[in-house]
């Protein structure tokens, strides 16, 4: 027993302590730090006490990245949810070589975000502007990413492809939880697709959904690398998220003790995002 004892101390004590390294600290750190005007560099500071944390409920460019955010959020979370869907339920069917297809679906989620974002960089910097060209459509023609009325567009494009993946396998293991009786009974009931669907499938798939739906919110409001690869939060603040404005606020602007404030008000955002969330749709699970 005192063997066991000690080999589990032996394994957790330094992944606890790497995890207080270089998670909880640093933490602990912008937390300190959001009440001083430290500027990141500078070898002294004063403390401002929550001067930082009032100034953010009146500057423009906080509130214009906290909507781009939410609209982002709210809309890569429901293209992805309801994409993924769709093709799990396709890839559950019975066509040949689902298993080929799953594969290929999966892919996008083991290639790197960056590496995803750069390539379509390239795709509707000069690809889809040459297709345009050709075809003789002016819409087409244009680089969308220079628009800073439909730049947000080639983002969100980029993030649902990538992030159907990752919930499509989570919806088709959903979906192999459910026993083909049901089906067959609803078949002699004479019951429709969209019947089955909507009674049968759905609420059985109810907890999986809430899984899928929080963290696709959850990664969307996170949103920085498709951007630092695609547009860099341009044209102009167009599509400056709020990881985007942290960084280049925090780390590039000398507004590191502002910005931990953001941060920090960022955190508490997500959370409550997350915990209303779960909140509501655990409520529709034992309602379903």
């Amino acid at each position: 027993m005192a063997k066991k004892k000690a080999a589990f101390y032996t394994m957790t004590i330094p992944a606890l302590l790497l995890f207080f390294l270089f998670h909880t600290f640093p933490t602990l750190q912008g937390i300190f730090y959001s009440f001083t005007n430290w500027d990141g560099y500078s070898d002294s500071y004063d403390f401002v006490g929550f001067k930082n944390f009032a100034s953010l409920f009146t500057d423009g460019n906080v509130l214009n990245a906290y909507m781009f955010t939410f609209k982002y959020a709210i809309v890569v979370t429901i293209f992805i949810n309801v994409l993924s869907l769709l093709i799990a339920l396709g890839l559950n069917s019975r066509i040949k070589f689902r298993n080929f297809f799953r594969g290929i679906y999966f892919l996008p989620n083991v290639l790197g975000v960056l590496i995803v974002g750069y390539i379509f960089n390239y795709i509707f910097a000069n690809a889809v502007p040459m297709i345009g060209e050709k075809l003789g459509s002016e819409m087409l023609a244009t680089n969308i990413l220079g628009s800073e009325k439909w730049a947000w567009i080639g983002i969100v494009i980029v993030a649902v492809w990538q992030g159907i993946a990752f919930n499509t396998i989570l919806y088709l293991a959903g979906l192999q939880t459910i026993p083909r009786d049901i089906y067959e009974a609803a078949d002699i009931d004479g019951a429709g697709t969209w019947s089955r669907f909507w009674s049968m499938t759905f609420p059985m798939l109810a907890s999986f959904f809430t899984i899928n739906m929080v963290l696709a919110m959850k990664n969307s409001l996170m949103v920085f690398d498709q951007i630092v690869a695609l547009t860099g939060g341009g044209p102009g603040r167009a599509t400056q998220s709020i990881a985007m404005l942290i960084y280049q606020g925090g780390f590039q602007g000398g507004e590191f003790a502002y910005q931990s404030a953001n941060a920090v008000i960022y955190f508490i955002v997500i959370v409550i995002i997350s915990v209303v969330q779960l909140n509501f749709l655990q409520k529709r699970e034992l309602d379903a």
